[in-house]
């Protein structure tokens, strides 16, 4: 299981002890020094079943600074991810992902019902 996390993040720390207090095992991945890679973004993103809006940290500055809000939906899908590997901290985190399961942001009832 990769855990990708940006550690100055209160969220990241949540989920991070979440994890230790469930004896989950976890590769760690800071998400600034080795971001995501595009490939892995498209891997991630189709296994997950999710919303590629889901990936995007909507409350960060960098988005905000870019005017994503408005500029992702005349993106295509491919467009989008070259976008997010371009930078972490543009990824929503933390962003945990399994042979089966990607899970973006920490909501401790979805990480129960997926993880445990």
């Amino acid at each position: 299981m990769l855990f990708i996390e940006y550690p100055k993040c209160t969220t990241c720390q949540k989920a991070k002890r979440w994890l230790d207090d469930h004896g989950i095992a976890y590769q760690d991945r800071h998400i600034k020094e080795d971001n995501p890679s595009f490939e892995e973004l498209k891997v991630w993103y189709q296994r997950s079943g999710l919303p590629l809006k889901r990936f995007f940290n909507t409350s960060g500055l960098l988005y905000k600074s870019m005017g994503l809000k408005d500029k992702l939906p005349t993106m295509s899908e491919d467009e989008q991810l070259q976008l997010l590997a371009t930078d972490g901290m543009l990824v929503k985190r933390p962003l945990l992902v399994t042979d089966t399961v990607v899970l973006t942001g920490f909501k401790p009832a979805e990480w129960e019902e997926k993880l445990l």
